[in-house]
């Protein structure tokens, strides 16, 4: 009882009242004459809430649904003298409404719970210094907010004091926590474990991060699936059907009874009455209600959106979550999908009299000025303080790489057509990545190698997608064909394309798609940002790294909140057990009713088995769609 609501509350103190009335009335013997006038008393308290929804929906057109049938059905059997029949019907129809409403407000409120990450407050840091405890909403961009341990991150901002680690695991799915200091992004919805932090709003509530996720979340039930569209459709014409087919049921029996003599009778009709048919047709009635698959179908996408949402991954609608399911072919971009999008110096090349440390010093001084990531990278790997005294008279020739004067001599860092430019001569790496050749006062002194490493966890990527259904992994890339033959052979990718512009992406991902299995669906993995013509163009668009990515949310119809290409596994997996658990549900709702409308035809059913095929049946499905919501076996 204290797990439920006061509604649900007040539902199972009416339930128990008719359960112990209509104990009560069976007890002692009665004369018919008042009989059915206490019968109704329990019939009453249990279904009046039924029969007057039927009424207020016929009147408002509404004609054919679950409560016309229910209430059909029971009036119908006291009108034949089941008194005790129809009411034990409408008791239990009753209870299993109270325990299907119970699984689906629990369903809610843990996906409710999941998503409870925006904070009701943020601590605004006052002109004097003082903190005034205010509606997120309130709060204009450029403000500072205070975050003290233990509180959510109400609002996107930026460190301007403090250091900390940031709980991301309402967003991503990841328990692993995210070192910040002062000039990190920090986003909202992300819980503060240690320090203070003071940071300066960069966008206001409504464009927050955790705002549009749950946005999203939100609003996914607008885009329907196919299934959820053919169960609205097939309820639609099913219970009208089914209306007219019990109608029949009675009718055709009843007048063959009056208007044939006995010994012209059919078989079927010997021994029978009006009254029977007609109790059968009541009991066909309360076997054909559709609720079974009207709650339980949208409840399993539900849950499994909600389920989705735990691992990091957000879908923006139960029709994307359905063509995953289906999905075949994958096409992923390389850079920042499967590497990590940031250049690294990975080998060090010297030509002869010369050192390794001096080499990537030479080279690191040379390319001092420039922001290029290559530049980086190699200011990167030398690791200590440029002093701007030691290098003059920089020169950065597009296409080519840089000079520069370093402690008095000329250096040159470039690649082979610099080399060529100077007039010097340089030696070949077959090792794939970019190549930095580097010259001391015109001498080679060697070349270093730079490439963009893969990250860890896409090395068991294509395994988890083979084991979740998919047939083919396809990479295409801006890259040099070395560079993509190496990546794909490290990361056993089927097929790959290198060297392509944006335009050449589209033009591929337009050749797979006109060559995929009927039925079978392509999706497109990129960042989100680069991307967006080619996420478009894809059945299933999926932004990866996406974590306070306007463009990625808005680009793709699948976001995953980090940058693990292992959480595609993990979508995947997550949406073919979803769209499994509803069929599931499809098939054991109708095979059920089947057999027992079959049964309830020929007079073998009774009224207990025609509840548990609509009640059970319902019951049963719900608690199989709940199964959506458990995903802790693909968290990563």
């Amino acid at each position: 009882m204290k797990n439920l609501s006061p509604k649900q509350k007040k539902m199972f103190r009416r339930l128990l009242t008719a359960a112990i009335l209509l104990g009560a009335v069976r007890v002692p013997p009665i004369p018919d004459g008042i009989l059915w006038l206490l019968y109704l008393i329990p019939y009453g308290i249990a279904g009046w809430d039924i029969l007057w929804k039927a009424v207020r929906n016929i009147l408002n057109g509404q004609v054919f649904d679950e409560n016309f049938l229910m209430a059909l059905a029971t009036v119908g059997a006291f009108a034949t003298g089941e008194y005790a029949e129809a009411v034990f019907v409408m008791l239990f129809y009753q209870t299993g409404e109270l325990f299907q409403d119970y699984a689906v407000g629990k369903s809610r409120q843990s996906i409710a719970a999941l998503m409870d990450i925006r904070p009701d407050t943020a601590n605004l840091e006052n002109e004097d210094g003082s903190l005034e405890e205010v509606d997120p909403e309130d709060v204009e961009v450029g403000s500072v907010i205070v975050v003290k341990p233990g509180e959510r991150v109400p609002l996107d901002g930026e460190v301007i004091e403090g250091v900390s680690a940031l709980d991301t695991a309402a967003l991503t799915g990841e328990s692993v926590p995210r070192d910040v200091g002062p000039g990190d992004p920090v986003i909202s919805g992300c819980v503060n474990q240690s320090g203070l932090l003071r940071v300066r709003v960069t966008k206001p509530c409504e464009e927050s991060t955790v705002s549009k996720i749950l946005d999203l979340v939100e609003n996914a039930g607008e885009k329907k699936a196919a299934s959820e569209n053919f169960i609205t459709r097939f309820a639609r014409y099913y219970t009208p059907c089914v209306v007219l087919a019990a109608t029949a049921l009675f009718l055709i029996p009843t007048i063959a009874l009056a208007l044939l003599p006995a010994s012209a009778q059919p078989a079927f009709l010997a021994g029978t009455s009006w009254t029977g048919w007609l109790h059968r047709a009541l009991i066909f009635l309360v076997i054909s209600c559709p609720c079974a698959l009207v709650i339980s179908v949208p409840l399993s996408f539900f849950g499994g959106i909600g389920g989705a949402s735990k691992c990091g991954i957000l879908v923006k609608g139960s029709n994307y979550l359905e063509t995953l399911a289906r999905t075949e072919t994958v096409v992923f971009d390389k850079t920042g999908t499967l590497t990590q999008g940031s250049f690294t110096v990975t080998a060090l090349h010297p030509g002869q009299g010369v050192t390794e440390d001096a080499l990537l010093e030479a080279a690191a001084l040379a390319e001092s000025w420039s922001s290029h990531p290559i530049s980086v990278s190699l200011r990167k790997a030398w690791g200590k303080e440029i002093d701007p005294n030691r290098v003059t008279e920089v020169e950065e020739i597009a296409g080519h790489g840089v000079t520069a004067k370093v402690d008095g001599k000329a250096v040159s860092a470039g690649n082979s057509r610099l080399m060529e430019r100077e007039g010097v001569q340089w030696e070949a790496c077959d090792l794939p990545g970019t190549i930095v050749h580097v010259t001391v006062e015109g001498r080679y002194a060697g070349h270093i190698l730079i490439s963009d490493l893969p990250k860890p966890e896409a090395k068991t990527l294509v395994e988890g997608l083979k084991a979740a259904g998919v047939k083919r992994a396809v990479m295409l890339t801006g890259d040099t064909e070395a560079t993509a033959k190496a990546v794909a052979r490290e990361l056993g990718i089927d097929e790959y394309h290198a060297q392509l512009l944006p335009a050449d992406k589209v033009e591929r991902v337009e050749s797979l798609l006109a060559n995929k299995s009927p039925g079978a669906a392509l999706a497109f993995v990129g960042d989100g940002i680069n991307d967006a013509p080619v996420l478009t163009r894809a059945d299933i668009g999926i932004a990866m790294g996406a974590l306070g990515s306007d463009a990625a949310i808005e680009a793709a119809d699948i976001v995953l909140m980090d940058d693990n290409p292992a959480k595609i596994a993990a979508a995947m997996r997550i949406s073919r057990k979803t769209l499994r658990i509803v069929k599931q549900n499809i098939w054991f709702a109708l095979g059920v009713k089947g057999a027992v409308l079959l049964l309830g035809a020929f007079g073998v059913a009774t009224m207990w088995e025609a509840v548990f095929a609509d009640v059970g049946v319902a019951f049963i499905a719900i608690l199989n769609a709940m199964r959506c919501l458990h995903v802790d076996e693909f968290k990563s």
